[in-house]
């Protein structure tokens, strides 16, 4: 086992290939076999590489990474990263990764592209991609990460718990009790995290959290839409709904109406996000802010720092959440 990390030319030697073809592998290139590249991978992950020469320099960009890219979540992260861009002049190429984890296609693209950073929004990384990375120097931060991000990667969220707390706070000031949840996936830190925040004010309010009132959904208008109707069907329906986003929100507004109830005179209605229809809905919604501009400026803040060399003053950067109290929500009429 070495001291020190391979040369192209000694993982060419222990892979039985040509210097190459590792170093194909190693600028991301494509015409490469899919068992050759994962070979070569595998001894750069357990041996490490070493560059002969002087590391290249980096394009002037920054990957922005999503998931799904639709709707105004994604818009409000794109500004935020923009901003910061401009203000080095760097340009922004963004990613849609319908899988999850990213697949191998997209991590060959990073790494032909040699990007100065990459920002991932609400998705992950495997290890072995954090290692690919790693290796060729190119810095990842994490937005909104859907799993704990651990101390590995560099990463920005925002207070979920204490989102999920100042909603419930609020609707049982209005007298609410039979209060409905329409969550995120289970797998999401975020909805998790909110979920805990709400359960937490209802207790120590006393009032159990009712399972029965209780769904949990994908962040998407037609499954709060969906929910909205099953939980308002019920014989004893809730007096109000709290959707995890603002997109689940839009859903319940549709169901109320499809059912003949006014909001919030027959229920009142919570989202999180505050994005920017939140306040053209009819009546405007009520909501938890996440700032989610601010949260991917200070992401593209990190990488450009990360590309320099610096390093970030914390690892975790959490931003606060607000309610934004508008016309969706009113007291509990006896």
């Amino acid at each position: 086992m070495p001291s020190r990390p391979l040369t192209i030319a000694q993982i060419a030697e222990l892979a039985g290939v040509s210097p190459a073809t590792v170093s194909k592998v190693v600028n991301g290139r494509s015409e490469v076999a899919p068992e050759t590249r994962a070979l070569v991978e595998d001894l750069i992950r357990e041996h490490g590489y070493r560059r002969q020469k002087k590391r290249p320099t980096a394009a002037p960009l920054i990957e922005l990474v999503f998931n799904e890219l639709e709707g105004a979540y994604a818009m409000e992260v794109i500004k935020g990263v923009e901003q910061v861009a401009r203000e080095h002049d760097l340009a922004v190429v963004v990613s849609e990764l319908q899988d999850h984890p990213p697949g191998r296609g997209w991590i060959e693209g990073v790494i032909g592209r040699r990007p100065c950073g990459v920002i991932v929004v609400f998705s992950g990384l495997t290890r072995a991609q954090r290692e690919q990375l790693r290796t060729r120097d190119i810095p990842v931060v994490l937005v909104d990460p859907t799993g704990d991000p651990g101390h590995e990667l560099p990463s920005v969220g925002a207070g979920n718990w204490s989102g999920g707390l100042s909603a419930a706070r609020h609707l049982l000031e209005l007298g609410h009790r039979r209060i409905a949840l329409i969550t995120g996936p289970a797998h999401a830190l975020s909805s998790r995290a909110r979920l805990d925040g709400f359960r937490a004010a209802m207790d120590t309010a006393g009032v159990p959290t009712d399972p029965g009132l209780v769904r949990q959904g994908d962040f998407s208008a037609e499954d709060g839409l969906a929910h909205a109707r099953s939980l308002l069907a019920l014989p004893r329906p809730p007096t109000a709904v709290f959707a995890f986003n603002d997109a689940q929100a839009m859903g319940v507004y549709q169901a109320a109406h499809e059912m003949g109830l006014r909001i919030p005179d027959e229920l009142s209605v919570v989202g999180f996000d505050d994005l920017p229809m939140a306040q053209w809905l009819i009546p405007a919604l009520t909501t938890v802010r996440q700032p989610l501009t601010e949260m991917a400026a200070a992401a593209a803040a990190m990488v450009v720092a990360l590309a320099r060399g610096e390093t970030p003053p914390q690892n975790r950067l959490e931003l606060t959440t607000s309610l934004v109290v508008r016309g969706s929500t009113a007291p509990l009429v006896a």
